[in-house]
């Protein structure tokens, strides 16, 4: 057997198991929780905790807690399709647990019954739960593909561009998603580490399936303490920590494709770049010479073309790409660099340049993208496979890219175009959303709310009165991550813990696996769906799967009773460390990619093939529809960048101390530079009023010079509020920049969302303050129907 795993005690000062405080696990950590004083601490394993975990308890039961099912007036009076402008601005009324769920049976069965599985579309996240069981994504899918499947989505909003351009050029998403080079093979190795979007930690708090010890910052330290010098390529300087004394080159956003194809053209003309690496393990290089030479449209990409369009002085350029070359140079890029018109070409492109210097596969070198995008990046893979709800399978074949959700509702029927084929959007009368809110995820938000109007019924779990919640039909209150066990794991962390429900559902709040099941009783698929177990005896047997999947590679963990009791354990055994592709660098015949060649592909004949004018057959630049050298720029000359927050995970618990805390005024800041703020008379703490050509929204003005002249910065995650919601496109008051972003594909290639393209405007806000209504409840009126009526009698749905 391998080494016991370390048993990490939730308090080591206690003597009886029966007094130990039970861990609750979340998407940025573990927390213990002291019953006495009723509060959550960090584990005191974890060297650099998520400190907003810790305050969410007092927001638990805010008035804009979902405590009982609802129902949208219009809709309960007269039926699915009626009145769906009113999404958003129509009281609701309080039904029980049992008409509610009658009430969702009877939507599905009428859509499923009359126009087929492929116009129910399952919505979910799937971010609600840290959870391996209480994922609500995988209980959707589950139930629904008990009862015949459900259209879906495929990708992600943190990096579909990465996902369908990676696997072209180097075979698999390895070294985005998983499989990244590991801090041992950077740490005392990398020479210079240059990265593009910095390495902001604020990002490297939160981690899909949760995180045990936050070790970015650790990690990063270290290899400045070993020597490492830093470059920081990026319009933000503090996206770097101030602790790596890192370069700040400031550069233009959405411009770093222009800036890695002239590091790369220096690298050529100066005869710098690995001959021997380009030959042996990457195809179209020819190609990408002649395009980096001008020797087609007769412009050549070097570093003087480049600070026309970045603003990088061409000195500076020249000579990073000199540095490179002399020193084992490790390229990080952050995922945000993808979510933008184009996003497919930096990717690629920093894949291009990482060949030329020779570097990929050795300690040290290469890159790697999102290296404190999320935590655990630089982990090496856990030796045991974490368990997961199987899901089933889907009968409905179809699927759209996450990001193009308005696109489907608004043009049913339509084509579009996505990895070399062409698809047509399925007409949805019916939209099933849990444990997400894509009124934070999604882009132009008032475009989503006209979109929101097309199906004739919109079923949500929620657990707060947010905009997601709001803009439904029917409303069914689910339980937080603090109400229910479960088991946490991540594929990028070497633990498995017990999450313990510190609270119970308050009275009327089931989990998601709870509302199903009452759904899939009302198909006649309970069985199906649950296999006869109840939720605890679904942890048993997750649990029991991992250990014996543990026991096939030789590794012990402790019995599901002793884990309960633990709450915590620390699997020693993990893949080795070694370099992200180093076995293709040993023997790329032994070892070749999954790509059409089994090389590195410079130039990609299927991309070729697939004639996207927005993404050619090999890096190149294209400009965005939206950055500072466009045309609009003269009537909208601010470049927006809509970051995650740094007090909270997406919009989650938004209305809760930490996020309240950041919020100056009540409203979401706005950071600017000096010189910008100055030219509009906008002074620190103003009231200001961010526009672009789709709406418009409040923000507090904060005055920095760590974002360039041009450039403007708002965190994502203000829940959407809109001044009139009977209005559209009406003033959004609680800061949310979804409602200015543009919602458009980054290429026809991936479809991957864009909202780092957008360009603004800022005026100081001198009208009076309007109220927002953020985080209060909706109206509630009494149920308009006659006595007698009853959720069966409700009209049908329309043809």
């Amino acid at each position: 057997m391998a080494k016991a795993p370390h048993i990490l005690e939730k308090d080591t000062g206690c003597p009886e198991p029966s007094t130990r405080q039970p861990h609750v696990a979340a998407h940025w950590g573990f927390y213990g929780y002291d019953a006495k004083q009723d509060v959550l601490r960090p584990a005191e394993i974890d060297p650099d905790p998520a400190l907003f975990g810790s305050e969410l308890l007092s927001d638990r039961l805010a008035p804009c807690r979902i405590l009982k099912p609802a129902v949208r007036k219009s809709f309960l009076e007269n039926g699915p399709g009626t009145a769906t402008s009113r999404r958003g601005s129509d009281p609701f009324v309080e039904v029980s647990w049992k008409e509610a769920l009658d009430l969702v049976a009877n939507e599905i069965r009428l859509v499923r019954d009359k126009f087929g599985n492929e116009a129910i579309f399952s919505g979910s996240y799937g971010w609600s739960s840290a959870g391996r069981f209480h994922h609500a994504q995988s209980q959707l899918k589950r139930f629904f593909n008990t009862i015949g499947g459900s259209f879906r989505s495929v990708q992600t909003y943190s990096y579909a561009a990465g996902e369908v351009i990676l696997p072209h050029v180097i075979g698999s998403t390895e070294g985005m998603i998983s499989g990244h080079t590991p801090w041992s093979q950077i740490v005392g190795h990398s020479e210079l580490i240059v990265m593009f979007g910095g390495t902001p930690l604020r990002n490297a708090q939160v981690n899909a399936g949760g995180v045990s010890r936050h070790e970015t910052r650790s990690g990063l330290l270290a290899c400045r303490k070993a020597g490492a010098r830093f470059v920081n390529i990026t319009p933000v300087r503090d996206d770097a920590a101030s602790e790596l004394d890192a370069e700040w080159l400031g550069l233009r956003p959405g411009t770093d494709t222009a800036a890695l194809l002239a590091l790369a053209h220096t690298l050529v003309v100066e005869e710098l770049y690995d001959r021997t690496f380009i030959e042996r393990y990457t195809i179209g290089f020819e190609r990408y010479r002649d395009y980096l030479f001008g020797r087609k449209d007769g412009i050549v990409k070097d570093a003087a073309w480049a600070w026309e369009i970045t603003g990088l002085a061409a000195d500076a350029i020249v000579a990073l790409a000199r540095e490179m070359a002399a020193k084992r140079t490790l390229i990080m890029m952050s995922w945000s660099l993808q979510r933008a018109d184009h996003g497919e070409q930096p990717y690629w492109a920093t894949v291009v340049l990482s060949a030329l210097l020779g570097t990929i596969g050795l300690p040290g070198g290469g890159f790697g993208f999102g290296y404190a995008s999320v935590a655990g990046i630089g982990q090496p893979k856990p030796a045991v496979k974490w368990p997961s709800l199987p899901q089933g399978r889907n009968a409905i074949a179809g699927v759209i890219p996450v990001a193009r959700i308005a696109d489907m509702l608004l043009s049913p029927g339509g084509a579009y175009d996505y990895n070399g084929k062409t698809f047509h959007y399925p007409e949805i009368k019916l939209v099933y959303w849990a444990g997400g809110n894509p009124f934070h995820h999604h882009q132009d938000l008032n475009r989503l709310v006209e979109a929101w109007q097309r199906p004739d019924t919109i079923v949500v779990h929620e657990h707060w009165w947010n905009a997601h919640a709001k803009h439904a039909d029917i409303v069914l209150p689910a339980a937080t991550y603090l109400e229910r066990d479960d088991i946490v794991a991540s594929g990028r962390d070497s633990f498995i813990g017990y999450s313990s429900g510190v609270f119970p559902p308050p009275a009327g709040v089931r989990t998601d696996h709870e509302i199903l099941r009452e759904i899939s009783r009302r198909f006649g698929a309970e069985l199906a769906f649950t296999e006869g177990l109840t939720e605890a005896e679904w942890l048993r047997r997750l649990y029991d799967e991992t250990r014996a999947n543990a026991l096939k590679s030789g590794i012990e963990i402790p019995d599901f009773g002793h884990f309960r009791e633990v709450g915590l354990v620390e699997i020693e055994g993990r893949e080795p460390d070694v370099p992200f592709m180093s076995e293709f660098r040993a023997d790329p015949l032994a070892h070749p990619l999954k790509t059409p060649s089994g090389l590195i592909e410079i130039a990609s004949g299927p991309i070729e093939s697939f004639g996207y004018d927005d993404c050619p057959g090999h890096p190149a630049w294209v400009p965005p529809a939206e950055w500072l050298g466009a045309e609009r720029a003269a009537q909208f000359p601010l470049h927006l960048l809509s970051c995650q927050p740094h007090d909270k995970l997406h919009s989650q618990w938004d209305h809760a101390i930490p996020s309240r805390r950041t919020k100056k005024g009540g409203r979401q800041p706005v950071r600017i530079h000096p010189h910008d703020a100055s030219l509009r008379g906008i002074a620190e703490g103003d009231v200001v009023k961010l526009a672009s050509l789709r709406g418009e929204c409040l923000g507090i003005a904060t005055i920095t010079d760590a974002v360039l002249p041009g450039v403007v910065q708002m965190a994502t995650g203000a829940w959407f509020d809109p001044s009139d919601p009977a209005e559209a496109g009406s003033l959004e008051l609680n800061g949310n920049p979804n409602v200015l972003t543009l919602d458009r594909g980054t290429s026809r290639l991936s479809q991957g969302p864009s909202p780092n393209s957008c360009l603004v405007e800022i005026v100081r806000f001198t009208a009076p303050l309007p109220v927002s209504r953020a985080y209060a409840p909706p109206e509630f009126v009494a149920d308009p129907r006659p006595v007698t009526t009853t959720a069966k009698e409700l009209p049908c749905h329309p043809v």
